[in-house]
């Protein structure tokens, strides 16, 4: 059982929803809070069990569709995420965990599935999987610097007056809609891989901020080089 001054990451059904790399997301959190003396704990919940209610940040990765379909009616029947969301808990949701946490997405051969409805948002299948790259600025709200990451999803997202886009794409498809993914409260869904964490640390940083509160700065000039590489790369400059 954790500790009671840890830090709770969570991480929801590895077994179904963990693909491109995805636990990476939980190992960046793990570092980064690490290096700044926060202790840590993480609960890795497997589809068989009960998501427990006292996580600090949730995160819930990729995957295919009949593991996604499987993850909502897991977690619709479960409660346990709804009632750690309401408690004020953070969570970061990418790509089928994304779409998973809106009102519906599509199923296997394209057919509404319900999800389990704690963002405002609806996703369907599109005309074409988007493959690649994906570049993004951020709302300004956030104080982020760029996103990058990868995307493979063949999902546009439509979002509600309950969420706001999480960046405007520069590159790639994101939602569909021009924007790719989104934030309410202390959630944010995307579509970026990468691992998204490890990507963008800086998101990293602003889930863990709110938890953990004003965060001391790292020495991050290493990461910072390998992210100017990685977006010129994209880019072209």
């Amino acid at each position: 059982m954790p500790s009671d001054s840890a830090l709770r990451i969570v991480w929801i059904y590895p077994d179904l929803l963990s693909t491109y790399g995805d636990q990476g997301n939980v190992l960046v959190l793990e570092q980064r809070a690490q290096r700044r003396g926060i202790e840590t704990e993480t609960i890795y919940v497997r589809s068989a069990d009960p998501v427990p209610e006292s996580g600090d940040i949730y995160l819930i990765g990729g995957g295919e569709d009949r593991p996604q379909i499987l993850a909502a009616e897991r977690l619709r029947k479960d409660g346990g995420l709804h009632r750690a969301i309401a408690r004020g808990a953070a969570m970061l949701a990418v790509c089928a965990g994304y779409q998973i946490m809106g009102s519906t997405f599509g199923g296997e051969e394209g057919q509404p599935v319900d999800g389990i409805g704690v963002l405002d948002i609806a996703s369907s299948r599109g005309p074409a999987r988007a493959v690649g790259e994906l570049v993004a600025e951020v709302d300004a709200e956030l104080g982020l610097p760029t996103l990058t990451g990868f995307e493979n999803h063949m999902g546009v997202t439509r979002l509600g007056p309950g969420v706001k886009a999480l960046s405007r794409t520069t590159v790639g498809v994101g939602n569909g809609d021009g924007f790719e993914g989104c934030y309410a409260g202390h959630i944010v869904g995307t579509y970026l891989h990468g691992p998204a964490l490890a990507r963008n640390p800086a998101l990293a940083d602003l889930l863990l901020s709110w938890r953990a509160g004003d965060l001391a700065p790292l020495d991050d000039t290493r990461y910072e080089q390998l992210r100017r590489e990685r977006l010129a790369a994209v880019l072209g400059s």
